[in-house]
């Protein structure tokens, strides 16, 4: 193995056998909290030494379990999740936190709980529309979060510790940008499926951790030859969650570079830093509300432009998918691949809007479905390829 690939490779090792660092911790006393979906409050945890351990499905395994508590019809990711923890695979944490980020991971939470032991669960209740009103109405709920915490650990969570837990994982954000920016080249110099590995492996460590090998990974893509070959287009990938790397494998596959992301196992949780305010709550309830830019999340036209929203239907496409520009520019964007998982309401919904905002970008856009299974990317590498055709 050579000195450059170590990055990488470490990333790939930790990304295939996830639980192994966590486990190693707990052995040695430390607490590891599980986590579903973007909208807990990682800082939190870390701030009272608690390990951060992002729960995801496993499209390779088939699920038998979760029709205890989910029914057929229903988010295959979340479903495949709740399968694994009914199966014990999450046996080794001492907790999970949720969120209500969307009405399929609210109804997955109570059920969890209820079928699944754990010394610790929190629930978090995630307003729907940013508002003053609305911050105000989270940061109540992470005050019941922190109080519900420190019983457990014992131990209280100062202001000074929430604000060094901040300032390192907004650090992290910044190294995540770093590593998208390694994508803007032409070609990219790190693939698009890599990039899910590291991410995923960041996701099973403790910040600092997660920090150093996102700092070797960014070293050696900096020193390395781009990963991928030169001459496809550049595609961005949009939509409710992607945690499998062979998904953005078969895209690749196809003849194409998958150079940036809008999904939540990838650059979605990572563009803005949480604010440091005088009160931390402020700055987290602010920006878990606001900065984290999902479909699951209405906002509002400002008081001044909601008549302008009524009669142009692009101020309010403008209002909602706006960050979306910066991406296209950015990282030259030739195409967009509109995806969710089969009975994702919270993203489907937004499809027919997302790609009329797409169109005038000038950038063509796919929209297809997927049931999270492996049999599911052969009849998807058919349609990707069909649109390539079409782009080129």
């Amino acid at each position: 193995m050579s000195e450059a690939k170590r990055g990488i490779l470490r990333a790939r090792e930790i990304c295939e056998n996830r639980a192994q660092r966590a486990q190693e911790l707990k052995a040695d006393g430390r607490t590891v909290m599980g986590y579903l979906c973007i909208y807990p409050p990682l800082e939190m945890l870390t701030a009272l030494d608690i390990v951060p351990y992002r729960v995801f499905g496993d499209m390779q395994t088939v699920i038998t379990e979760a029709d205890r508590g989910l029914p057929v019809a229903f988010c295959p990711f979340v479903r495949s999740c709740l399968d694994l923890g009914i199966k014990e695979e999450y046996s080794f944490l001492d907790g999970m936190v949720t969120s209500h980020a969307c009405d399929a991971m609210e109804k997955a939470a109570h059920v969890w709980e209820r079928l699944i032991g754990h010394p610790y669960f929190h629930f978090i209740e995630i307003p729907t529309k940013v508002t003053e009103r609305a911050e105000a109405v989270l940061k109540g709920e992470l005050q019941v979060f922190a109080q519900t915490l420190q019983t457990f650990v014992g131990r209280e969570m100062s202001q000074e510790s929430l604000k060094k837990a901040i300032t390192v994982h907004n650090e992290q954000r910044a190294l995540v940008r770093e590593l998208y920016e390694q994508r803007m080249s032409d070609p990219p110099r790190i693939s698009g499926g890599d990039t899910v590995r590291v991410l995923k492996a960041v996701m099973s460590l403790p910040v600092e951790e997660g920090n150093e090998l996102l700092r070797e990974v960014i070293t050696e893509v900096q020193s390395l030859q781009p990963a991928v070959d030169a001459g496809g287009p550049r595609l961005m990938i949009w939509g409710s969650i992607v945690d499998d790397p062979s998904f953005v494998d078969m895209i690749e596959g196809a003849g194409c570079s998958v150079v940036v992301d809008d999904t939540c196992v990838g650059s979605r949780a990572y563009w803005k830093d949480v604010p440091i305010t005088d009160d931390p709550l402020d700055g987290l309830a602010h920006h878990y509300l606001a900065d984290i830019r999902c479909s699951r999340t209405f906002f509002e036209v400002a008081e001044s432009d909601k008549e302008v929203a009524q009669k142009e239907r692009a101020s309010d496409l403008e209002s909602r998918f706006g960050y979306i520009r910066h991406m296209v520019e950015g990282w030259k964007v030739d195409g967009a691949i509109l995806q969710s998982v089969k009975y994702c309401d919270t993203h489907g919904f937004d499809v027919p809007d997302a790609i009329d905002y797409f169109k005038s970008l000038g950038i063509p856009s796919t929209y297809f479905e997927h049931d999270y299974t492996p049999g599911a990317l052969a009849p998807l590498r058919t349609r990707v390829q069909g649109f390539l055709e079409m782009i080129c």
